[in-house]
């Protein structure tokens, strides 16, 4: 038998330093790991990792980066930890499901936006930077294939600030599924949903925030109310300046999905053979529009985490 004990009061251990911002009210923002371990090429994700943790301090913020190693789930991960994120080759991908049996088994691996949303929110932190959510594939009627970040973001009181949906999923019966859940989105002085890589994924919003400090108002007001633990999400567009060109991002993927269907991927397959597709034929345009949303939103982040703690 596995001997429960060994998880304590906690299964989720907090770095000291986090802990302390936390008990003193400071601004704290969590950062997924998956975009380190498996969302950009080596050695530049090091690099990465560390220009996304000093845009947090640089803010005001504490950085708090989630994974989770040898069967420990933590929020916040020291010099090594960050390394070792960046250079393990055999980390599993962790969502929300995963993370029982990866503590069990003493398993190592980056947690997803579900994984990093459940685990932060966990440790008392509020706000999260990411790049794009996942969201309802394309062909869901015959697939039904979703992604466990809706659900969890359903039930999970957190702000989380990103690009929107990756633009490979289906983005309006993304839109209209969060609807259904109850999740509330509103675009960062934008009527337009984001489209990850595009600044418009040409999908209107029903709500637009004006400043981090009108965000932060929203997340007290979702308080007071009471009701569903339900998440906020902040679409952050990407610069219009550093956005993929829009006719190379449409051409790109249609020739990419076109060569899924020929090659019948499917299922957990698709995204990561698309993703590849697009940095590949666009000669690595895609992959600096996605780092150009995800220092953005870290950025607004850590505004919104210190609005919210008055500091």
């Amino acid at each position: 038998m596995t001997d429960s004990s060994r998880f304590g009061p906690s299964a989720v251990v907090v770095a000291e330093e986090v802990r302390a911002a936390l008990a003193d009210g400071l601004p704290v923002v969590a950062l997924e790991s998956t975009i380190i371990a498996h969302g950009l090429p080596r050695p530049r994700n090091l690099v990465v990792a560390g220009e996304l943790e000093d845009a947090v301090r640089a803010a005001g913020a504490v950085p708090a980066t989630v994974a989770v190693l040898d069967g420990v789930a933590r929020v916040g991960l020291g010099k090594d930890g960050l390394e070792r994120i960046a250079t393990d080759e055999s980390l599993r991908k962790l969502g929300f499901r995963d993370l029982a049996p990866a503590l069990a088994t003493g398993a190592s691996g980056a947690t997803t936006v579900s994984g990093t949303a459940f685990l932060a929110a966990r440790a008392g932190l509020r706000v999260f930077a990411t790049g794009g959510l996942g969201g309802v594939h394309r062909e869901y009627a015959s697939t039904q294939d979703e992604s466990a970040d809706l659900a969890l973001l359903a039930r999970t009181r957190i702000t989380v600030v990103c690009a929107g949906v990756k633009s490979i999923l289906d983005v309006p019966a993304t839109l209209e599924r969060l609807e259904t859940l109850g999740v509330a989105v509103a675009g960062y002085r934008t009527a337009d949903f984001p489209g990850f890589y595009l600044a418009s994924s040409g999908c209107p919003v029903d709500w637009t925030l004006r400043d981090a400090e009108e965000v932060a108002a929203v997340m007290r007001a979702q308080d007071a109310l009471g009701g569903p633990e339900s998440a906020l999400i902040v679409a952050n567009p990407v610069p219009e300046a550093e956005q993929l060109d829009p006719a190379l991002h449409d051409r790109v993927l249609a020739e990419a999905l076109a060569a899924a269907a020929r090659e019948g991927v499917t299922g957990q397959a698709i995204t990561p053979f698309l993703l590849t597709h697009l940095v590949e034929h666009t000669r690595g345009a895609s992959l600096e529009a996605n780092l150009a949303a995800v220092r953005g939103n870290v950025r607004l982040a850590a505004e919104i985490a210190t609005r919210w703690t008055g500091r």
